[in-house]
């Protein structure tokens, strides 16, 4: 098969996954027994039936579900995700407020859980039933077993509270101005503005999320990395490298690793996914000012247009990155062409 069939194939298949994607998004937002107007109106502006109907009105309460939903399909198709009742700016423009601090700790993360994952899940299976295995496995364990959002609190309390070994909550010190915009990421704005202390600040305020958010998606690439590896240690091929005389590291890295990557590669595009919506607590805990927060502030006001916009805009990122897996392992891996 072709590049260009299966990137037709795939942009086919994506299609009624969006749809799909819209309208249960759509049905658990409006099946929540909670009413917008009392969460967003002023008590005094209850009593008035007037300016009741002109906000079911103005956000489309007034109309059946049915008609609610193919107007947001029509709208989406346009590229509008709507105006938030919250903040009565178009979602649009809050996402691209605060969608590139979510991005920037969700890829710092992700890279921190690659790196460590790999490392430990190598060393795990190279060195098969010894102390070093088991007290990684452990890791691993605690890792996808503990609750994120206490792991954040723990951190935040230990190592900023009372060592002093991390920066506080925010993405910068208080008295340190925001670098100008660029991307939205304040590492990358105060690297090509030439703010480099900005940048250290920026960069030392991203640690302990990251480290946090990194150790949950390390303890699953651990574990993948450790059975995939394991099941390469046995194959044929390795055999022969090692009677070809090749020094184990060698074999590690060349034969084995690059062969045992296939299936990590495949679950970073949901773990990036994860990270960018499971982050509501850690960002809250943080005092981040990403996604997160942004949907936790709409959704203690019944903001209905801005959750399902946010929810809309994280699973076209889930369909996009895993998109770009499935590109990538097709190069990588001789198999899927032939099929």
């Amino acid at each position: 098969m072709s590049l260009p069939v299966y990137i037709i194939r795939r942009l086919l298949l994506a299609i009624p996954l969006i749809i799909g994607i819209t309208l249960i998004s759509f049905l658990i937002a409006n099946a929540v027994p909670a009413d917008p107007i009392n969460a967003n109106l002023p008590q005094n502006a209850l009593n008035n039936p007037e300016l009741v109907e002109a906000f079911r009105e103005r956000w489309g309460l007034d109309k059946s579900p049915a008609e609610q939903y193919f107007t947001y399909l029509g709208n989406l198709l346009q590229g509008d995700l709507g105006v938030s009742i919250k903040t009565r700016n178009p979602i649009i423009d809050d996402i691209k407020q605060f969608l590139p601090a979510t991005m920037e700790l969700a890829t710092f993360s992700i890279v921190v859980g690659l790196v460590v994952g790999v490392s430990f899940g190598v060393i795990s299976a190279v060195w098969r039933n010894s102390l070093a295995d088991y007290s990684l496995r452990g890791f691993a364990l605690i890792g996808v077993s503990f609750p994120v959002f206490l792991l954040a609190l723990i951190a935040l309390s230990v190592f900023h509270g009372r060592l002093g070994w991390a920066a506080g909550p925010g993405r910068l010190s208080y008295l340190v101005i925001d670098p100008p915009f660029v991307t939205g990421w304040f590492t990358i704005d105060s690297l090509l503005t030439g703010q480099w202390d900005t940048f250290r600040d920026a960069l030392s305020h991203l640690v302990l999320p990251s480290l946090v958010l990194g150790g949950f998606a390390a303890s699953i690439i651990s574990r993948i990395t450790r059975s995939s590896v394991l099941e390469h240690l046995q194959a044929d091929y390795v055999r022969t490298a090692r009677a070809k005389g090749l020094h184990e590291r060698a074999v590690i890295l060349k034969h084995t690793l690059a062969n045992a990557l296939i299936p990590v590669i495949t679950i970073i595009g949901l773990l990036f996914g994860t990270l960018l919506a499971g982050a509501v607590l850690t960002e809250s805990i943080f005092a981040w000012p990403g996604l997160g927060r942004y949907v936790y502030r709409a959704s203690t006001s019944q903001d209905f247009p801005a959750i399902m916009g946010v929810n809309m805009l994280i699973a076209l990122i889930y369909v996009v990155v895993n998109f770009l897996v499935d590109i990538f392992l097709y190069l990588l891996d001789p198999r899927i062409r032939l099929m």
